[in-house]
């Protein structure tokens, strides 16, 4: 086991964010700023994941659109997962269906539909981290 499978306190309150919309991504930032969640916005899922992959400091949660080229957000899910099994994958898309959760059994925790309410998706993240 590595170090990095451990969480320290903190850890829990970084989330991943990855859209490639920038408005979206904005709209994500100040849905979960008010809980005090410290936030890492991509607009390039390639990018997200390097980072995921060098930085110490892993995310408890990734909250990723899925419609993205030329890695969309399931396989981002994936990498990122098989990396750090403890990690939390919220998929959301306005192109996609819940479906597509069932592409990768296992991989998505919850799946939301674009567009969401900023209490809707706060809610949501709250749920899921609960859990961790």
């Amino acid at each position: 086991m590595h170090g990095a499978a451990t969480m320290h306190a903190d850890d829990d309150r970084l989330i991943y964010l990855v859209d490639d919309e920038e408005p979206l991504l904005t709209l994500a930032e100040v849905s979960l700023l008010a809980d005090g969640y410290e936030l890492k916005k991509f607009q390039d899922p390639a990018v997200a994941f390097e980072s995921f992959t060098h930085e110490p400091r892993k995310p408890s949660l990734l909250l990723t659109d899925y419609a993205m080229g030329p890695m969309n957000g399931m396989e981002l899910s994936a990498k990122c997962k098989s990396a750090h099994p403890a990690l939390k994958i919220l998929m959301v898309s306005g192109t996609a269906g819940p479906e597509v959760v069932h592409e990768a059994p296992g991989t998505v925790d919850k799946f939301m539909p674009k567009p969401y309410k900023p209490a809707e998706l706060a809610s949501t993240v709250r749920l899921l981290l609960a859990t961790v």
